[in-house]
Parts: structure tokens; sequence; C-alpha cells
């Protein structure tokens, strides 16, 4: 007997634990308006994050610079792979104009990458945070960049915006991120974060993230929590990967919150000044809930250790 296979097999159905409930407020409808009428585009949307209904709801976005079109092909990701168009050179004044119209605290700006272009877009995300900080004075600015092929000179160009927050994803670990990642490579997001925290401004912070879920062992994830710590990172995330659409990587395992606590604890324990460690915690979900304005990163250090006692 011959079994058929099927070509696109059912997904697996969600645990209770990430069924989540869509709210409907004025709040979500103001934020959707305003992002269409300064025609910018979120990660959000161009990535179908499962958190998007709630952040537009708390008035927060994570905005997606230069264009929403990838030069690279990552298995987890739902933004469209294709040829990028021109960098938009009023897109820097218009994301300044969000975060003063939404009156936020924390932003955080992202982008898809741009081989295409020299420096990978490290200009165009230099003049958008200085568009920010120029419009909306105090905010605190957190950057998602790419690996920028570990260029020193763009990694530099950024750097010299001054983010508060320089955040570049691991995406998993070492055994999986050839599967998982397009031109990535693990070892080079890991130089690229060592170098931020070396030429970036005193007190400015690092952050990287992991999706779990995908195929890991436990002893892999912790074996990346000590690499990051290793070249200095300070903020961590670690989220469930969920399969976007059909063309993207299946899910492996749903993993349970209570591993998600353990591994929390674990980075902490690490010297991770803050971790947000839950099936629904993405890069940018909630990111407002770390406090970057103090410069003292020991001083992070200590409150995060008291509070997990």
């Amino acid at each position: 007997m011959i079994t058929p296979v099927l070509e696109n097999p059912p997904r697996p159905r969600l645990p209770e634990w990430l069924r989540i409930k869509l709210p409907t407020t004025q709040s979500y409808a103001a934020t959707r308006s305003l992002l269409g009428e300064l025609r910018l585009h979120t990660v959000c949307e161009s990535a179908k994050c499962p958190n998007h209904w709630e952040c537009w709801s708390r008035g927060t976005a994570t905005f997606m610079i230069a264009g929403d079109r990838c030069t690279r092909a990552c298995g987890f990701c739902a933004v469209d792979t294709a040829k990028p168009l021109p960098l938009e050179p009023d897109e820097p004044q218009r994301v300044a104009e969000a975060t003063r119209r939404m009156r936020l605290r924390h932003v955080v700006i992202t982008a898809v990458a741009r081989d295409d272009v020299p420096d990978g877009g490290a200009a165009h995300f230099a003049q958008t945070i200085e568009a920010v900080r120029a419009a909306n004075p105090g905010i605190v600015i957190e950057v998602l960049t790419s690996d920028f092929n570990d260029r020193d000179d763009a990694i530099d160009t950024v750097l010299a915006a001054r983010p508060h927050i320089f955040n570049h994803n691991l995406e998993t670990v070492r055994r999986l991120t050839p599967t998982v990642r397009s031109r990535a490579t693990y070892d080079r997001s890991l130089s690229v974060l060592r170098k931020a925290k070396a030429r970036g401004e005193p007190g400015m912070f690092t952050k990287s993230g992991l999706m779990l879920g995908l195929g890991e062992h436990d002893d892999e994830v912790l074996a990346a929590l000590r690499d990051l710590r290793a070249v200095g990172c300070d903020v961590l995330t670690l989220g469930q990967y969920l399969q976007p659409s059909r063309t993207n990587l299946p899910v492996v395992e749903f993993v349970s919150p209570a591993k998600f606590v353990a591994f929390g604890d674990a980075a902490r324990e690490l010297g991770f000044v803050h971790v947000a460690s839950g099936p629904m915690v993405r890069s940018s979900y909630h990111a407002d809930e770390f406090d970057a304005a103090p410069a003292d990163a020991e001083a992070q250090r200590t409150l995060a250790a008291s509070q997990s006692r």
C-alpha cells in the first residue's frame, strides 16, 4: 500500500497559551490610520507578527524602514524577498513625524536587509535616528539591524547616530543557522554584537533574541546564551517561533511557558541586564518595559538580580 504524500500538511493546533483575543479599540484604528497616512511600513504587518493587534491598540509599532522588499530569504520570515525599490529620502522624516504624533517614549526601528546598497542601508538608519531625535527629544531609540555583512563602516555609521539600544538578532542556535537564516552566519552575528558593544557610546545597550521551537536542544540554547554574554550582549528576548505561512519553516515544538521561565532564569544568572522570555515575546514586544535611560549597566544588572530573587 502506498501512503499518499501531503504537499501541505496541516499545521499543528495552537496550544491554549498561544491563543490570543483580537482587540478592537479606537487606538488600534488610529495607529493603522496614521501609518497609512504617512506611508510607513511596520514589521508588525510585513512579518505577520501575532502581537500587532495588541501593540497597535497600545499605540505602539515597530517601524520598518528601507522598504518592504528584502534581499534575503530567511526560512522563518514572512517579509517578501524581491528586488528592492530605491530608498526614499523623506522616509526618516515620516518616521519621526509618526513618533511625534504617537507621543512615543521608546521607538524600535528595524529594516529589511538591503544587500543591494553598498552600506546595507546603514546611512538610512542613521538619518532616521537623527530625524526621530530632532522631532521627539528624550525618546529612547532602539534599532534592530541586519548584520550589514559585518562591515565595520556600516556598523560605525549606525553607532555614530547614537542609538540607545543596538539590537541584532542571533535568531537561532548554531546548528540550525544554515537552515533558518539566509546568508547570515552565527559567528558573523556575534561579531556584529561584539563590535557594537565595543564601539558604541558609553551606556548604550546591546540586545539580541532567539526563536524557540525550531528543533533546537536545551543545551544548544544555553550555549547560545553564553555566546551572547561573551560578546557583551546586555538584553535578551526569547519567544516561540510561529510559522507565518505554509512556505516558511514548520514549527517543530511548542515550547511550554515553564521552559521559557527556566531559560529566562538561566539568562539572568548569566548576567543579562534585562530578559523577556515567553511564548509571545518578540524582539520589540513591550520593548519600552526595559528602562534604557540609565547609562550605568552595572546598576541595571543589580536591579535585575534583585528582581529575580
